[in-house]
This record gives C-alpha cells, structure tokens and sequence, in this order.
C-alpha cells in the first residue's frame, strides 16, 4: 500500500511540475511575443471588400504584420474598425497613412501603410493607449468610385429634360438657318463674287497708294536738304537782323530816351493846334461853298462845324466879331 501511495505522489508531483513548464513556456512565449509586437488600430470610412482577419499589413511594399480584428463601429455602422499587429520595429510615425490595397487583380485586398517623415515622432510615443490609432487615406479604388461617381451625376446633369429640350431647339434652328442658306444659294455666290471683287479692286488700290506714298516720301526726302539749307539761312539772317536792331537800338537810346520825354510831350498841344486850324478852314471852305458873295461882304454867313455831330450851324454876328 505504502509503495502505490508513493506512486501516487510522484506522479501528481510529476504532472504539476509538467503543468508549471507549460505554463511558465507560455507565459515566455506571451511576453517575448509581446516584446516583439505592437498593436495598432484604423478606422476606415469605406468599403473593405475582400480584406479579412490573416491580411497581410506591407509598409511601403515590405510586410510588417497582420490584421489580428474587423469590425463595424459601434457608432457608427458606415465606418469599419481594424486592429493590427505589427512589429515593434516597424516605423509608425504620426504622419503614417494607412488604406486598402490590391497588389494585383486576383490577389487579396492588404492594408498599405505609407508615409512617415524621417523627423516626425513615433505613433506609439505620442499616443500612448493600448492601440494607437493611425489615420486612413482614400484608396485608389474609393477615388475611382468617387471619380465615377462624379460623371455620373454631371452625366445626369447634362441629359436632363431641360437640356435635351435646349439641345432639340437648337437642333430645329441649325436645321432652319441650313434651309435658308441653301435656299439662298445663288444670292450668296454673287455677293461672294461681289466681295471677291472689291477685294481685288482693294489691292489695286493699296499697291497705287503704296507707290504713291513711296513717291512723296522720295520727294521729300530729296528736298529735305534743300529746305533745311534755306531754313538755316533764314534763321542766320533773322538772327543778324536782330543784332543789327540791338546794336541800332543801344547806339540811339539817348536821342531815343530824350525823343519820348520831351518830343511827345509837345505832340499834344500841336495835335490840339492842328485841329483847330482844320476846323477853321473847314469852316472857310463851307462859307464860300454856300454864299461866295455874302462871305466876301462880311455877312453872317459864317457857319461854325462841330466834329462831334458833324453839322454845320450858322455864326452870330456877334460871336463872328468876337472871333
């Protein structure tokens, strides 16, 4: 009895010291994986068609790790949430982007991470949570959808009801200016031939006007000479003219200063003098003209003038002895 007890202890002794190895290896293994692996996390906005848990992760081409989740977001249904592992190695900065790639047409959708600034910091250190999240960018097939989806609805656009109404009514008119012109055909030649026409007369006219002008602008220029020559001689007389008058002018500023004080000082009292004799003999010559014979026997018929009105009235016998 007391040797199957014994059995009994070491093989219990045996299995929890197995159990302890496999528990310690396990727990080795979590910890070195743990040490060796980083966990992420991306939020896409679009479709992930064909992508599954297992996908491969490639930064800039080269395989860094697994998609470990899929899932819709609890918030949101559009949006679809995914959880990576990649190695602790790998370079996600903050300016890493992350979308959906197809390496080639038959292959499995993947996650593309690009980008990352040699001088921006690691995603991990900024954001210390358990899986740090790194921001998506459209893929190519989303901008595809996206571009198509944009002809679509300018296509849409363009063959409304009301542009294809415009495009009928413009078709009517070019119908109905095509009718007119082909109606109008025998008219349109002649004008055509008329334009021809005056176009030819045209440039028979530009040529005589080009040789004309050619013409004068010879003559001008042959002439040119001749007149600057004689403009030159004008401008030397002109110019000794008025060194001579300079000259005259100083020589006589004396006789000239003394002419201007005194000499037309006495111009009035003469002038004054000049008219009175006029009048006199104005005066004169009107008597005899009117009564020869009374003026010759001492009459009165002496008529004074006045220049003012430019009448002739008889003089008093008394103002003709007073004169």
């Amino acid at each position: 009895m007391e040797t199957k007890a014994n059995y009994v202890l070491i093989g219990a002794f045996t299995i929890l010291v197995s159990l302890f190895i496999v528990m310690f290896a396990l727990w080795a293994a979590k910890y070195s994986s743990d040490q060796e692996w980083q966990n992420y996390s991306i939020v896409f906005t679009e479709p992930v068609t064909g992508l599954a848990e297992g996908s491969s992760v490639l930064y800039n081409g080269i395989s860094v790790g697994t998609v470990t989740q899929l899932r819709l977001a609890a918030n949101d249904p559009r949006r679809v949430s995914a959880r990576l592992r990649l190695y602790k190695d790998a370079p996600v900065k903050v300016d890493t982007r992350a979308k959906i790639a197809t390496p080639s047409l038959t292959a499995q959708p993947i996650v593309q991470l690009t980008g990352g600034s040699p001088n921006a910091k690691l995603l991990r250190v900024v954001d210390d949570s358990e899986y740090p999240l790194i921001k998506t960018e459209p893929s190519a097939l989303q901008n595809i959808q996206d571009t198509a989806d944009k002809l679509v609805r300018r296509v849409d656009t363009l063959v409304s009801e009301r542009n294809i109404a415009s495009i009928e009514a413009s078709l009517q008119n070019l119908e109905a200016v095509t009718g007119t012109v082909a109606a109008e055909r025998a008219q349109i030649a002649a004008l055509l031939q008329g334009l021809k026409a005056s176009s030819d007369q045209l440039q028979v006219l530009m040529r005589t006007s080009n040789s004309t002008v050619a013409g004068v602008n010879r003559n001008l220029v042959d002439q040119l000479p001749a007149m600057t020559a004689s403009l030159n001689s004008t401008l030397a007389q002109l110019e000794k003219a008025t060194g001579s008058a300079d000259s005259l002018l100083a020589e006589n500023r004396g006789p000239i200063r003394e002419f201007t004080q005194d000499g037309l000082a006495q111009v009035g009292p003469t002038m004054k003098e000049l008219r009175a004799a006029a009048r006199d003999v104005r005066i004169l010559v009107d008597n005899l003209n009117q009564s020869p014979i009374d003026f010759v026997r001492g009459r009165s018929g002496v008529r004074e003038f006045d220049p003012a009105t430019g009448v002739s009235t008889p003089v008093p016998p008394a103002t003709e002895k007073a004169r």
